[in-house]
């Protein structure tokens, strides 16, 4: 029955899921990165500090993923990276993914326990997951400085990859003067001074993230990449020709987010505008799948949820913005301007 195992591939995936988060986790594929041939069973199972018995049912598993190759050597089996695992799934790589990999493991996949009472409830779970109040969103997510680090190196993972699809999805050149409100870790800030060498960007975001960002992410080369410390939506937003908002409005309600884009907009310089970044829905919720399970994810772990463009057009028309314009990437996460 075709049918019965497509639900068996839904049924399962996450053991998929688990498959790779415990190869990264263990280093299988950072120990193949470093070494200059293929390495036995046995010598990953040392390597990574494993049983035998184990690493050999998960390093079957990953060939069956396609995520590392198997070559015989003198009649014994022997492992490496395949090219897409040694460019998205090895710490070395610019572009790793490691990051992103670890935080869905240790924090995304424990609030989806419990996405059954996120359904019931229509509210995030971090209480249940963590025994954190959610009271204030951002204290939950940030409720360690190890959380924290980890969050931001989540971001800084998307955005190394995802983040020049964006930044160049409008023709940002008229903008020299950027904020990006709840910037992190500078990744997407360091995408946009690259593609528009006459702009500076300041990171707007609360202090202690500004100084994690300062120790672990953005150094003093980059010159047009600059700080503010603040709250966006209890402190005043300096005046720019460009604010951009990436990943955050999904993060809260209707009504939050129609009063920090007012606040953008009074904020704004005449002409100037602002760019929302997010995973858009299509118009009649069919899809794209990412988007859709994306916004079960901000019913977990936020306020917020994934919306269509005409959602965010309809946000953005009752902060006062006019001229909106939506431009698909193609990619994740697409792009809306709307100019003041």
């Amino acid at each position: 029955y075709a049918d019965q195992a497509e639900i068996l591939d839904y049924m399962e995936g996450f053991l998929v899921s688990k498959t790779l988060f415990t190869a990264c986790e263990l280093g299988v594929f950072d120990l193949l990165a470093s070494s200059q041939h293929p390495l036995s069973l046995e010598e990953v199972a040392l390597g990574i500090r494993a049983s035998q018995d184990g690493t050999e049912r998960l390093l079957a598993a990953c060939t069956g993923l396609d995520l590392l190759n198997t070559h015989t050597l003198d009649g014994q089996v022997m492992y490496s990276n395949t090219e897409q695992s040694s460019v998205y799934l090895t710490q070395s790589s610019p572009v790793s993914l490691t990051q992103s990999i670890h935080y869905s493991s240790k924090t995304i996949y424990l609030c989806w326990h419990y996405l059954t009472d996120a359904v019931r409830e229509g509210s995030n779970q971090y209480e249940k997951a963590f025994g954190v109040k959610s009271e204030d969103l951002f204290e939950a997510l940030y409720r360690s400085e190890e959380e924290m680090v980890k969050f931001m190196q989540l971001m800084n993972s998307i955005w190394n990859i995802c983040g020049r699809d964006v930044v160049t999805a409008f023709n940002l050149s008229p903008f020299t003067t950027i904020y990006d409100l709840g910037g992190c870790s500078g990744a997407l800030a360091k995408q946009c001074v690259l593609a528009y060498p006459e702009c500076t960007v300041t990171i707007f975001d609360l202090p202690k993230v500004v100084k994690t960002s300062r120790e672990h992410f953005v150094t003093n080369d980059n010159q047009r990449v600059s700080f503010h410390e603040g709250d966006f939506f209890k402190d005043a937003l300096p005046d720019a020709d460009l604010y951009i908002l990436a990943r955050i409005l999904h993060d809260w309600t209707d009504v939050r987010s129609i009063e920090l884009l007012t606040k953008v907009y009074r904020a704004c310089r005449p002409g100037g505008g602002v760019l929302v970044v997010e995973a858009l829905l299509c118009e009649d919720g069919s899809g794209p799948l990412t988007a859709q399970l994306y916004s079960l994810n901000m019913l977990v772990q936020t306020e917020g949820k994934e919306r269509t463009a005409a959602e965010y057009t309809a946000l953005l028309t009752a902060a006062g913005f006019q001229n909106i314009q939506v431009e698909r990437t193609g990619k994740i996460y697409d792009a809306v301007l709307g100019r003041k």
